[in-house]
């Protein structure tokens, strides 16, 4: 009799306890958390950011991932825009393509002793409640700064029928027209999407190269062209050349949406347009004649989740002002994509100013896009500096709290279930036991809490299980769900009392 009395008192408690949370969940207004992309890129190409430089053992190019990843965490910013792919080789175990140079200094040689610098980057990032965004380069086949010889299995010896020399520098450029070189960078982009937990994929402004990667000279297909015509093209050059990039992005766009529609496409093109557009744009250069990136098409047609000019200008420069370049990216994005601006940590600037600049930045992005605000910094190397003169005047005034993601409604807009919930109080602190919902892989966690009749916020990983609060005058806690399309379940609320 005893035993059955506690359990009847048991499960009359547990639904006086649901029934108090539904009828808080009513009764309370809480503010919903920040969102904001704050993104920042972590190149590899010539050893820009990670790893500091090419040789270096697998302990100390994993220590110098956890000090990127901390400062990121620290300065509570959500993404790193990570190059998987510099130069037609591997920063991650591929079948198609030969390890980095950039890695052991050696292209083709794994890391040793062996291990996955994706896997560990994704690993480490999603630890600390952080997005991890592939970033590929589809054409470059070799920069100048990877010395000695190519792997057995780079496309300069496996495809060098589909590979351009270029110039003196030491470039090399696979061919975009060619169907062969769509293919295969389809390919490689692919076997990441279905190989990684990657949150992203993420393009930057290399298409066709700049003038000067040819000592200013045009890009050397004239042999793809004549064979183009030959079988009855009718498109000039400059349209042929477009066309091929226009397709390889819709391909890559759909390919994603087909696989796994949650991982994001993003590109990051030339800051404008091309001259003119807009109209205060005076520059020689042309992005959609040179680069043959016709940005403005993928915008208005949607192959992009996010949008990332380099708008790597100031807001005082008259002719590429940067809230004027936003708001002309802006008229155009007519599917509503998420519109992220791209800043610049210019050393043209002056170290006291930078700071004040890049506030700026982030301020008028805020004020313009206000339903989805977002920036994404180049580089990280600029936010190592340990005397912290960029950072701490920054990231003081701009990221003071943690940020949700913008959502992504186009992809999913339907809600996670709420997590499972316990609440434990202690005399000096509580403790918040959080378990994900049945048939749920939720990305993170919201921990709202009430004290002296104020709601605060934290955002965690998905992969705690145990939330510490200190303040024992906490009265009301909840938690809730957001899975990668930054969509937020309802809220478990509980009174304390």
């Amino acid at each position: 009799m005893r035993k059955f009395l506690l359990i009847l008192c048991s499960i009359i408690l547990v639904n006086v306890l649901i029934m108090a949370q539904d009828t808080n969940q009513k009764e309370e207004n809480i503010p919903s958390p920040l969102r904001e992309m704050r993104g920042v890129w972590v190149a590899t190409v010539d050893n820009i950011d990670w790893p500091s430089k090419p040789g270096l053992d697998t302990k100390t190019q994993q220590k110098e991932i956890i000090a990127i990843l901390d400062k990121v965490e620290s300065l509570n910013m959500n993404a790193v825009i990570f190059q998987v792919r510099p130069q037609a080789d591997a920063l991650y175990k591929s079948t198609l393509e030969p390890w980095s140079y950039y890695l052991s200094g050696e292209q083709g040689k794994a890391p040793n002793p062996y291990y996955d610098p994706l896997e560990f980057w994704i690993k480490e990032a999603h630890k600390r409640g952080i997005e991890v965004h592939a970033w590929f380069n589809p054409y470059r086949a070799a920069h100048p700064a990877s010395k000695g010889s190519k792997a057995e299995n780079s496309v300069l010896n496996t495809m060098p029928e589909c590979v351009a020399k270029l110039g003196s520098q030491g470039y090399y450029w696979l061919i975009p027209t060619m169907e062969k070189v769509q293919d295969h960078s389809y390919n490689v982009v692919m076997e990441v999407v279905n190989n990684y937990d990657i949150d992203g994929i993420h393009f930057d402004d290399y298409f066709y190269p700049y003038e000067e990667y040819n000592d200013g000279k045009d890009f050397p297909d004239d042999k793809q062209y004549s064979e183009y015509k030959q079988n009855g093209g009718t498109l000039e050059k400059g349209d042929w050349r477009r066309d091929a990039v226009n397709k390889f992005i819709k391909r890559v766009y759909e390919g994603i949406k087909h696989t796994k529609p949650e991982v994001k496409f993003g590109i990051s093109p030339f800051g404008f347009y091309r001259p003119g557009c807009p109209s205060i744009v005076t520059s020689t250069f042309d992005p959609y004649s040179t680069l043959y990136a016709d940005s403005k098409l993928w915008l208005n047609n949607g192959w992009v989740d996010y949008f990332t000019p380099q708008l790597y200008w100031q807001i005082s420069r008259p002719a590429l002002s940067f809230p004027a370049l936003l708001n002309w990216w802006n008229s155009e994005n007519i599917k509503k994509r998420n519109l992220f601006p791209g800043l610049y940590f210019s050393p043209q600037i002056p170290t006291k100013d930078l700071s004040m600049e890049i506030i700026n930045q982030v301020f008028v992005t805020r004020g313009m896009n206000t339903e989805a605000p977002g920036t994404i910094l180049f580089s990280m190397k600029s936010m190592m500096n340990n005397d912290d003169t960029i950072c701490k005047p920054l990231f003081n005034s701009a990221f003071t709290q943690k940020a949700l993601m913008p959502t992504y409604t186009w992809i999913d807009d339907v809600l996670p279930e709420m997590p499972i919930v316990k609440i434990n109080k202690g005399n000096a602190d509580i403790t918040v036991e959080i378990n994900k919902p049945q048939n749920e892989n939720p990305f993170l966690y919201v921990v709202y809490y009430k004290a002296n009749n104020k709601w605060q916020y934290d955002i965690i990983s998905s992969d705690i299980t145990t939330y510490s609060i200190k303040d024992v005058n906490t009265t009301n806690i909840a938690v809730s769900c957001i899975d990668k399309c930054g969509n937020e379940s309802k809220k478990n609320l509980i009174k304390i009392n």
